[in-house]
């Protein structure tokens, strides 16, 4: 636990030294929510409707500004190589990089997303579901995008393969997400969405790690 939490305070330290990272993905997710009500207009009754799918939509898109970069820096210098030989199994390095991305991403996403909702005229009841869903949403694409990205290390023009890989496996979370909300605006339990989102949590907490420490044992060969 004790070199988990080293490779934590690691990727936390190389993310606080490059603020402008996160800075980019969350001015990313602001902008591309507020360029809506321009496309279709501001109709209150049209953004109410359309609210949680663009939050959601926009949210994984800017989560995916900041995959690349999780595991290809440590594979130019030579440190993917160092962490490899360290006493930590790659799938415990692996779930480490997962966290750090997510509370340096995932996070501030999340803190984010009801302030927006309300710029887009989402109903009240929406905001619980909205926060609960990305709470549990936002780690399952962390651990998904850092399964695609150990998939692609070292690839030439990784990042669009990345987005084709990571794209299709994260629309359950998508669907998911945003049926709770709904569910939520039309009085009904949102329930069966969390738990589905929390088993979709639970499944790339056991397996995106072994995957993707598999995939980096490739690419180091």
């Amino acid at each position: 636990m004790t070199r988990f939490l080293r490779v934590v305070r690691r990727e936390l330290g190389l993310a606080l030294r490059q603020p402008g990272d996160t800075a980019m993905v969350v001015m990313f997710f602001v902008i591309a929510v507020v360029l809506f009500p321009f496309g279709i207009g501001p109709e209150p009754a049209i953004l109410a409707r359309i609210a949680a799918g663009v939050v959601w939509v926009t949210a994984l898109l800017a989560a995916m500004l900041s995959f690349e970069r999780l595991f290809q820096g440590d594979f130019e210098d030579g440190c993917l190589e160092q962490l490899a030989l360290v006493p930590l199994p790659l799938e415990a390095t692996a779930l480490a990089k997962a966290l750090a991305h997510w509370l340096t991403t995932g996070l501030p996403l999340l803190i984010a997303a009801p302030f927006l909702a309300l710029a887009l005229n989402m109903p009240s009841p929406g905001y619980t579901a909205l926060f609960a869903t990305m709470a549990l949403g936002t780690p399952t694409i962390s651990l998904i995008g850092t399964l695609g990205a150990a998939l692609t290390v070292g690839a030439r023009r990784g990042g669009v393969l990345l987005s084709l890989l990571v794209l299709p496996l994260v629309i359950p979370v998508l669907i998911f997400g945003a049926a709770a909300v709904d569910s939520a605006l039309a009085g009904l339990s949102i329930r069966p969405h969390l738990l589905l989102l929390g088993a979709l949590l639970l499944g790339a907490v056991v397996l995106a790690p072994v995957a993707a420490a598999a995939a980096l044992r490739q690419a180091l060969e």
